[in-house]
């Protein structure tokens, strides 16, 4: 089996998936692609080339951020421990899978915008995921949670702030 660590950014495949294991642990699994592309010099065109699917496995505080965030067709980037799982299919037939162990995963920001709430406010004011919660300004250190959004990005040029 071999390990090796890795960044992936792609879109989740399925609804992240929680399980509680026997010893009480938290795991949260889901499935991401990784569509690749490659510019055709000849024709000028960018051409596919594949697509990587694995399955994340989220453990401890990754489990509640990754649950309350994202969500099946979000972009995502994860990074962590790559490991290649060799099985038998019900048919028979020798399979292998790509897993990987996340160390963190988060909303592909190119893609989409998010709202992040810190662990840190949460606990502070008892508030729980699901509900809205305001950060101040400037808390640039924490550990985080980020909750995909549609909402377009706040601009910071003044020629596009309101008078």
């Amino acid at each position: 089996m071999y390990e090796a660590h890795a960044t992936v950014i792609g879109n989740i495949v399925n609804n992240p998936i929680k399980r509680e294991l026997s010893n009480g642990e938290q795991l949260l699994s889901f499935r991401m692609a990784s569509n690749a592309r490659r510019l055709d010099h000849s024709t000028g065109e960018w051409v596919e080339s594949g697509t990587l699917f694995l399955t994340v496995n989220c453990w401890r505080k990754l489990v509640a951020g990754v649950e309350a965030s994202l969500r099946r067709g979000d972009p995502v980037i994860a990074y962590g421990q790559l490991r290649s799982h060799e099985y038998r299919g019900r048919d028979g037939i020798e399979r292998r899978d790509l897993e990987m162990r996340a160390s963190a995963v988060g909303p592909d920001l190119g893609r989409c915008t998010a709202q992040v709430t810190r662990w840190s406010q949460m606990r502070n004011t008892g508030d729980r995921f699901g509900a809205e919660v305001q950060v101040p300004a400037g808390d640039g250190l924490g550990e985080n949670v980020a909750a995909a959004s549609t909402a377009p990005p706040r601009t910071t040029h003044p020629e596009h702030a309101d008078a």
